[in-house]
């Protein structure tokens, strides 16, 4: 098994799906890397050499992945809810932030359904 950044990558996987794996690292920068380090797309993970997964080290040492890229989102967001603006109030209220519905639809943000008690007549 594969280890970049960290993270174990699938050996049975085509190493454009098992880039993916990494935090901040998508389709298409996956694509980018290994067309930039002259790997077909479609190789398999666990037939890499050691060099050539050397050379995908040093490609993803040019872009923020990771741990670094969780901080940078976190503390994007922490701002945001320090200097009070709607999308931090959005961001510390557990609501949707980028403008969705929030009357219904927006379960997978707000969790589970609580219902309401009927007041007793």
């Amino acid at each position: 098994m594969a280890r970049i950044a960290g993270v174990n990558l699938p050996d049975s996987k085509h190493a454009e799906i098992s880039l993916m794996y990494i935090y901040g690292v998508g389709r298409s920068l996956a694509q980018k890397i290994l067309t930039k380090v002259g790997i077909a797309w479609n190789k398999k993970m666990g037939d890499l050499t050691e060099g050539e997964l050397d050379l995908i080290r040093d490609e993803l040492k040019n872009y923020i992945i990771e741990g670094d890229l969780r901080r940078e989102v976190a503390t994007n967001i922490k701002r945001h809810i320090d200097i009070g603006t709607y999308r931090g109030s959005r961001h510390k209220k557990r609501l949707p932030v980028r403008g969705q519905r929030s009357k219904t639809n927006a379960r997978t943000r707000k969790g589970k359904a609580q219902t309401v008690q009927n007041k007793k007549k």
